[in-house]
C-alpha cells in the first residue's frame, strides 16, 4: 500500500491513469468519481501531515455499499439512480483515515449469482468470481491498493482466489454493515481486498482503531498447529489446487508446524446445508420489495427468493441451531489449533463469464461467522491464480494475519512454482 509521504493527488491521478488503461478490458467499475476523488486529494494535500494512516490511498467500493452522493445500484435495474445520502460507516471510517473513494465497483445482482460485465485480469475469458468481482479485479489490475467488498456465502473469498489477491472476511458483526444492501443479517460480513496479506492487516487494523501505520506482521509462534481441510467432502477439487495445498502444508511442517487430523465429513456438510437454508430464508425477507417485481430479477435470484419463501420458520430455527452448535464446536477446535488451512475455491477461475463459480467452500465458515483470510501466490500451469484460505479464531486475528503473511512469503519463495502474468 502506498506510503503517506506521497501526495494524494499523485496517488489518485496514478489510479485514474491505470483505470483508463485497463478498464476497457476488465470492466471492474460501475461509476468513477473523478472529480470527487481529485477534489478530496487536493484538500488533503492542502492540510498538514500526517492526515491519517491511509492518507491519499485510493480505494474502490462494491456497489452494494453506500458512498454519499453516488448511486448504490446493486447490479439491478430496480435500484438505478438511487443516490446515497451518507456514507456507510466503513466508508466514513476510511475517509477519516485519509483514504479516498475512487468510485463504485461492479457487483453481481444484489450480491448473488447473476454476473456483471467484469473479466478476470489474468485471463479475460475467465470469470473474476462472485459478487465482489469488481473490487477484486480492480485490485488485481493495479488500479487501487484497497477495495471494499462483502461476503454472505463466498462473495469475497472466491473472487480473491480467482483474481490472485489477498482477501479478508471480517468476523460477522466485527465491522458495521449499516449502509450495505444486505442479503442475510446473520451471514453478511464486511470484506477487504488488497495485493498482499500485510496490506490487509494494515487496512483492518486502521479500520478498527489504529491511529498510525503498524509495523510488519509478527512472525508466527513456534510450533504452529494447523488443521488441514481438503474440502473434498463438499465438492471436487482441482488436481492443481490439491497439489498447491499439499505443498503448502508440507512447507509448514518443514518450518515446524504440527498438522492436526479432523473428521471434516462429520462437520462441514451439515453446516453447508444450514447455510443455504439461513441465506434463502433471510434473503426472501430482505428483498421482499424486490420480489414483487419478478420480471426484473434474474432466474438465480428469483429461485433463491422462492426457496426462502417456501422455507418454514421451523426449518430456519433448526438451521440456526446447527450454526450455534457448529460454532461452539469449531471455536473449541480453534482453541487447540492456530488455523484451518484449505482451498479457497474448487480450482482456478472457470472459463466463461456467464457464471461466477461455486461458493461451497466458504459456506461452512460464513455460517459460523468466522474470519477467513485468502492467501494468494500459487498459480496453475496457465498462469491462473490458485487461492488458499486460512480460517481463524475471531479473538486471535493478529495470529491469523501473521500466519497468512508467512504463508504468502513461503509460497512466493517456493522454487519452480507455476506463474503467469498479472
Amino acid at each position: 500500500m502506498p506510503e503517506a509521504r506521497y501526495k494524494a493527488t499523485d496517488l489518485v491521478r496514478g489510479a485514474l491513469e491505470r483505470l483508463d488503461a485497463t478498464e476497457p478490458d476488465i470492466r471492474a467499475w460501475v461509476r468513477v468519481d473523478r472529480d470527487g476523488a481529485l477534489g478530496a486529494a487536493r484538500r488533503l494535500d492542502a492540510t498538514p501531515p500526517p492526515g491519517g494512516p491511509l492518507r491519499g490511498v485510493p480505494f474502490g467500493v462494491k456497489d452494494i455499499i453506500d458512498v454519499r452522493g453516488l448511486p448504490t445500484e446493486c447490479g439491478s435495474p430496480l435500484r438505478q439512480g438511487q443516490v446515497a445520502a451518507s456514507d456507510a460507516p466503513v466508508v466514513d471510517r476510511l475517509r477519516q483515515l485519509g483514504a479516498i473513494p475512487l468510485g463504485k465497483t461492479v457487483t453481481t445482482e444484489f450480491a448473488y449469482f447473476a454476473p456483471g460485465p467484469t473479466r478476470n485480469p489474468h485471463h479475460l475469458a475467465h470469470t473474476p468470481g462472485g459478487s465482489s468481482s469488481g473490487s477484486a479485479a480492480a485490485v488485481a489490475a493495479g488500479v487501487v491498493p484497497l477495495a471494499l467488498g462483502s461476503q454472505t456465502a463466498g462473495s469475497l473469498t472466491r473472487p480473491a482466489a480467482y483474481c490472485g489477491v489477498a482477501g479478508f472476511v471480517a468476523p460477522v458483526g466485527a465491522l458495521d454493515t449499516t449502509g450495505f444492501a444486505g442479503l442475510s443479517h446473520s451471514l453478511d460480513a464486511v470484506g477487504l481486498l488488497t495485493p498482499t496479506v500485510a496490506d490487509l492487516r494494515l487496512a483492518y487494523l486502521a479500520l478498527t482503531g489504529a491511529d498510525r501505520l503498524p509495523g510488519p506482521p509478527p512472525e508466527p509462534p513456534a510450533g504452529v498447529r494447523l488443521a488441514v481441510w481438503p474440502g473434498t467432502e463438499l465438492t471436487d477439487i482441482a488436481d492443481t489446487l490439491r497439489a498447491a495445498l499439499r505443498r503448502t502444508a508440507d512447507r509448514a511442517v518443514a518450518d515446524g508446524a504440527v498438522l492436526v487430523d479432523v473428521d471434516w465429513a462429520a462437520r462441514t456438510p451439515a453446516l453447508t446445508e444450514a447455510h443455504a437454508t439461513v441465506m434463502a430464508y433471510e434473503s426472501a425477507r430482505a428483498l421482499a420489495t424486490e420480489a414483487a417485481h419478478p420480471e426484473r430479477l434474474s432466474a438465480p435470484l428469483g429461485e433463491l427468493l422462492a426457496r426462502g419463501r417456501a422455507t418454514t420458520a421451523t426449518d430456519y430455527r433448526q438451521a440456526l441451531s446447527v450454526a450455534e452448535r457448529g460454532r461452539s464446536e469449531m471455536l473449541s477446535l480453534l482453541a487447540d489449533v492456530d488455523a484451518v488451512l484449505g482451498p479457497a475455491a474448487p480450482g482456478p477461475a472457470p472459463s466463461g463469464l456467464a457464471a461466477t463459480g461455486s461458493p461451497v467452500l466458504s459456506r461452512p465458515w460464513q455460517l459460523l461467522g468466522l474470519p477467513a483470510l485468502t492467501v494468494p501466490g500459487h498459480r496453475d500451469g496457465h498462469g491462473l491464480p490458485l487461492g488458499l484460505q486460512l480460517i481463524g479464531h475471531p479473538d486471535r486475528l493478529e495470529r491469523l494475519f501473521s500466519l497468512g503473511h508467512a504463508m504468502e512469503r513461503a509460497i512466493g519463495q517456493a522454487p519452480g512454482r507455476a506463474t503467469g502474468p498479472v
